[in-house]
Parts: structure tokens; sequence; C-alpha cells
């Protein structure tokens, strides 16, 4: 190609880029042929100027993208339009239209490659981040710089923990929640039962109530779904009196779905309420008491899965900056005491928020701007060993973290499925719900068997092959479940449920069935030996005993237990009776099923019963019949000692006699070693 043909190429290429890159203004003299059209455009932009000035990002953004119709290549109204996008939900959004400004008009802001570096970081394109952050660095004027560094620096560190993450990703699949649960409006803060068949949440959808211009979304209610199978069904809203008409969020919710946190806007700063649900209607929500609640904010809350502690979030003075994590716990007459934070290996510099605690008791979830985040909050993860220790928090990981905010992360009891909220392009709109599977780390590959190398004739196989994968982490927990009713009606009882340590003979969790359909949910953290008592009025008590080692496993046991009315020839097997082996001596671990039947005789002063003991058939009839009578002796020696007159008491050996269950078997037996009483007379 001779020099001026190549010179014509060169001009003709200059001249297509500039006029692709052409910044045109709303100036008239550039449409005058378009001047309705312009008139139109231009009044959008006007309004679209208004509102941006005032900072009501969502009205402005409306009016900018119809100017943008008519004038797409307007550099400022572009760079308007990703500053925006930058203040509302949808931020990644804001990278084309800074793009485009930056293409218009290199000088369009002072700020262009912050917000370029903002977009990218969004984005995932953390190397293109990397360089705009470094480029705005380097024009920053000396006075601005010091006070601008340290927070580009945390940018850049948070680029480098992307592209880690992204390289080394977490075995989860991460799914929206669908149409069903999200709508185009916000939908944030899941909360579920331990065994996720129920979600409540926090939705800005159309409530029949003020839309906001500054955020184009309805005042916060609280609705609820239910899992039924394995899909959730269409929510609704939980109503009066939770729902109010200011904001009404999701906060916490205890394990069984039978008592709800909520932050309730009505005054200044907004509380922490607790609801309790009876039968099927909420009760009014009650304030959180001082310490929990202050003239400060506290955003977030999680009851401790047997409701002695409280976790919060405040950003009350004396913390480690911005919101922290503090925990109080219940005392004598339930008063709470005082506040503590849970110390710098949990909180940062930065905010902490979204606390959650597992029905472990001891896995925290939080999100957090501090620690290795990758953008925004990141969901992190600790746990407290045996002496309240919390090891340094974890980040989830991508896919779960992404460089914008990802909070209010909520985990099933069985550790499968957790839930949080998030902004993505895949969304309906705002912030949606998304769902975690954990898939847990990966097996070994192991080498091709025989059988494989013999099959691959017919179709061929790899050398290596996958095993399946296993769980996320070891959750150590029984859950428990079921409904208490009446032996006779069937009929749901409202009954109280206490569980027993055993072994310290003391109650360390009460809690209530639900009074409309007598369901219960409790959860045992695996290494005790529990009691379990059912007590309602007119009934006599029922319990069961769990003696959980430490290394068991998650499981969840269902019970549908049947109470039976006080009258007499009602017999009651006491399961949370024992005795040294092959002794009538009581071990202290039955003190506490022996106090609620001493109770239920000081209640009852016309009472009489007998105690029975029975054995299994393995030994001679004689060895048994004595074991049996001395054993039924022990107990009612424990009871006279406790006050009980002894002519209320009766006491009888039945050796094996009379089984419940078969005697050929190691389970059987064991059911067959038993205390029972039986009711002789009521009056």
């Amino acid at each position: 190609m001779n020099m001026r043909k190549l010179y014509t190429v060169l001009i003709a290429v200059a001249c297509g880029a500039s006029a692709l890159a052409q910044d045109i203004p709303f100036d008239k003299n550039y449409f005058i042929n378009q001047k309705d059209a312009f008139k139109q455009a231009y009044s959008d932009f006007k309004d679209g100027e208004a509102n941006y000035n005032k900072g009501y990002y969502h009205e402005a953004l409306e009016s900018y993208l119809e100017a943008q119709k008519f004038n797409p290549n307007y550099s400022v109204l572009n760079y308007r339009i990703g500053v925006c996008y930058m203040n509302l939900s949808a931020k990644y959004r804001s990278l084309d239209f800074f793009e485009k400004a930056y293409q218009l008009r290199r000088d369009v802001a002072d700020d262009i490659h912050l917000m370029l570096a903002r977009g990218y970081h969004l984005n995932n394109q953390f190397d293109k981040a990397i360089a705009e952050y470094k480029a705005h660095l380097a024009v920053l004027a000396p006075v601005d710089a010091p006070a601008m560094r340290p927070q580009i620096e945390k940018y850049i560190a948070e680029c480098n923990v992307g592209k880690a993450m992204v390289d080394d990703q977490a075995r989860a699949f991460v799914d929206n929640a669908g149409s069903v649960v999200n709508s185009r409006f916000n939908d944030h803060s899941p909360l579920i039962s331990a065994d996720e068949s129920m979600m409540i949440f926090t939705s800005t959808r159309n409530n029949g109530r003020i839309l906001n211009g500054d955020d184009g979304q309805y005042d916060e209610d609280i609705y609820i779904s239910y899992n039924i199978d394995k899909n959730w069904r269409v929510p609704e809203a939980i109503g009066e009196p939770i729902n109010t008409q200011f904001d009404d969020a999701t906060v916490g919710l205890f394990p069984d779905g039978q008592q709800l946190l909520i932050y309730n806007g009505r005054k200044g700063n907004g509380d922490i309420e607790v609801c309790s649900l009876k039968g099927d209607k909420w009760e009014y929500p009650k304030a959180m008491p001082k310490p929990i609640n202050s003239e400060y904010r506290e955003t977030s809350a999680c009851f401790s899965p047997d409701g002695r502690k409280i976790y919060f979030v405040s950003d009350r003075p004396g913390g480690y900056g911005g919101t922290d994590i503090y925990v109080c716990t219940r005392g004598y007459k339930d008063k709470w005491g005082e506040a503590v934070n849970l110390g710098a290996n949990i909180n940062t510099e930065f905010d902490e928020e979204a606390v959650f605690m597992h029905p472990d008791g001891r896995t925290l979830y939080f999100s957090s701007r501090g620690h290795n985040s990758m953008g925004g909050y990141d969901i992190f993860t600790s746990h407290m060993d045996d002496n309240g220790n919390w090891s340094e928090p974890v980040n989830l990981g991508y896919p779960i973290n992404s460089a914008d905010n990802d909070l209010c992360f909520v985990i099933s009891a069985n550790g499968r499925h957790g839930y949080f909220s998030s902004v993505r392009p895949e969304g309906s709109g705002g912030l949606d719900i998304y769902r975690v599977t954990f898939l847990g780390p990966e097996k070994p590959y192991t080498l091709s068997g025989e059988d494989n190398l013999i099959s691959a004739r017919s179709q061929p196989v790899s050398d290596m092959v996958m095993e399946a994968s296993v769980e996320l982490v070891t959750i150590r927990l029984t859950i428990v479940k079921g409904t208490v009713r009446d032996a006779i009606s069937n009929d749901p009882v409202n009954a109280t449920i206490d569980i027993i340590d055993n072994d310290k003979n003391e109650v360390i969790f009460t809690s209530q069935t639900n009074s409309a359909t007598g369901k219960f949910l409790v959860s045992l953290p695996s290494g005790k030996n529990y009691g379990l008592a059912v007590k309602a009025d007119n009934y006599l008590f029922h319990s069961e005993n769990f003696n959980i080692p430490a290394a068991t496993e998650y499981q969840e046991i269902e019970k549908d237990i049947a109470l039976n009315n006080i009258k007499k020839d009602v017999k009651i097997i006491l399961k949370n009776v024992f005795f040294e082996t092959g002794s009538a001596k009581l071990k202290p671990a039955s003190y506490a099923e022996l106090g609620r039947l001493t109770k239920m005789m000081s209640d009852m002063p016309a009472m009489r019963i007998e105690i029975s003991g029975h054995t299994d058939n393995q030994g001679s009839k004689v060895t048994n019949q004595r074991l049996s009578e001395a054993r039924a002796k022990s107990v009612v020696d424990f009871l006279i000692s406790e006050g009980i007159d002894a002519s209320r008491l009766e006491y009888k050996g039945y050796a094996f006699d009379q089984p419940v269950a078969d005697n050929s078997t190691k389970e059987g037996r064991a059911m067959n070693r038993r205390v029972e009483f039986k009711v002789l007379s009521t009056e």
C-alpha cells in the first residue's frame, strides 16, 4: 500500500471513530429537524436533573432513561444514569453507562475512573477495576489523596480477594428462590424454621400503601410462605398487628417458628420487637428491653436455640467501628444481662450486620464489610468452641458471595440449604431471595476398577471416576418435632415442653406447643443426655429420653405424643429414671424426672399411685423379680424423702411378666427395662 492510500485510510478511520464517540449535549441546534421530540426529551432531562440534585435517584433515573432514548450520546446524561444506578439496588447496571460516558468524553467527571472501577468491580471484572482504581488514585488532588487512599486500597484488596474466590469457587449451587417468592420489588431478609417448612421475609411489593419516590419501593411489610412438597407456596402478608403503616421488617425467627423478632420503624431509629404465635394468630409485638434496644440503631437480632441468649447488631458507642455484633444473656427472673461485644475476632472497624445463630447453638453466620470481603457485605461463618471462643471467620466464598451486598443468610438445621438476599443480573428486580445448596468438598478421584475396564468396550469411561459429594459441614444436632394430642379425643393440646440436662438436673429450655395444631419443634445439640417432659393442665406428664453422644450427626426424630387425662388405672412410663447396672441404686440423672412426679403428687394431694418395676427376660425369674421390686421401692423411697406421704404410694415388681416390646432384640429389651406409675385413685 502506497503512503497516499495509507494516509487516506487512516483519516477515514479517525473520522469514523470521532463520529462514533461524538458527545452531543441537549442543545436544540443539534436536533433542528426533531423539534417536538427534542422538546419532550429535554423536559425529561430537566426533570431528571431536578430530582438528581435532590438525591431522588429513582425518579431521576426514570426521567433520564426517557431522555436517553432520544439522545443516547450525551456524556453527562450517561454518567448521571450510571450514578443513579450506583445509588439504587441494581448497581451492576451502572457500568454500561459509565463506559459510554467515558467513551464520549474522557473528562466527563472528576471521579469517572472511580465510577468505572466500581462498575467493573460490581461486574466481577476485577483486573479492569484495579486498573481504574489506580488511575483514580493517580489523578487525585493532593488535598484529597490522604482521605481517599485507604478506601481505594480497600477496594483493590477486595478485587484481589474476588479474583482468588472466583478461581477457587465454593462447592455450592446458588438459585433464585423463584417468581413465587420474589417480585419486581425488593424481597429480602428471609427467615426459615429449623426444618425448612416455613419462610418469613420482608418485601416492598405493592401493599396498598405509599410508593416512595426516592427508591420506587412501597413501605416494607412482612410476608409468610410455606414449603409444601418441596415447593414454596404463594406468600401472604402476615397482617396485623405485625404489619403497620410504617416499615416492618423481619429480623430473627426462633427455630420452632413460634417467636418472631422484627424491626419496626415507629420510633426514631426503630426498635427490635418480639412477637409470639398463639395458635394461628400472632400477638401484638413487644419491644425488647434495655440493654438490647437503645437510643442507637439496632438492626438485626436472633435468639440462641435455647432462648437464653440474643445476638444483635448495634452502632452504640464503644464498639470496634460502624455496627458491631453483641450478645445478651437471659438471667434470673428472665432479666437480660448487659450487652457484651463479641470481640475483635468477629467485629472489625467496618460494619457487621445480619447475625444468625444456627440451631446447633455454636455456628454463627453474619455479613461484614470487613475481614476478607470481595466487595460490599460478604457472608461469613464462625464457630464457638467449648470455652466460648470464636474461630477466625470464614468467607462462604463465590458464588454465594458477590462483589455487591450479600446479606441476611440463614441455614436449615441439616446444613443442606441456605437462604440470603442479594441483587444479581438474573434476579426479578431489586433485592431477591436466593437459595444455596451446599455440595461440600470434592472427594478424591479413584482409579477405575476392573469392571470399568471391561465395560469400556461398549461404553468408554475415563480413567478416573468421581465419588459422590459429601455435606459441607458435619452438623451434630438432633431435631425432635411432632404433635401433642389428647389420647382419647385426638385433639391438639396446648402443652409445655421442658428440655432437661439429665446429668445436671437442670431445665435448659422451655417451649410451648402451638395451641391450634399441637405441633412442636426442639433442637438438641449432640453431646448430652436429654430428658423431654411434656406437661399440660389436667393431664399426666409424658417423658422421653434422648441420650445423644457427641459424635452423633444430624438427625430428625418425629414424636406424636398422646397425653392421658388424670384418671384411675392410667399408666405412665418414667423414661428418664436410671439405675446403676444390675442394681436398684438410682443415678442422679433420675432426679429431674422424679422431681416432676413429686410435684404432680404435691399438686394433687388426693392421688394415690403404684410404682412398678419391670425387667427384660435375661436371667432367672427370681433374680428379675427381686431387682424389679427393689427398683420400684427405690423410687417410692425417693418420693417419701421428698415429702410424699407413704400412704399414697405402693410399689410392686413384675419382673418380665409385662413386656412392652420383643425381648428377642436389644432395643426391645431396653424398652422392657423400665419403671412405671399407675394411678390407683384420684379422690
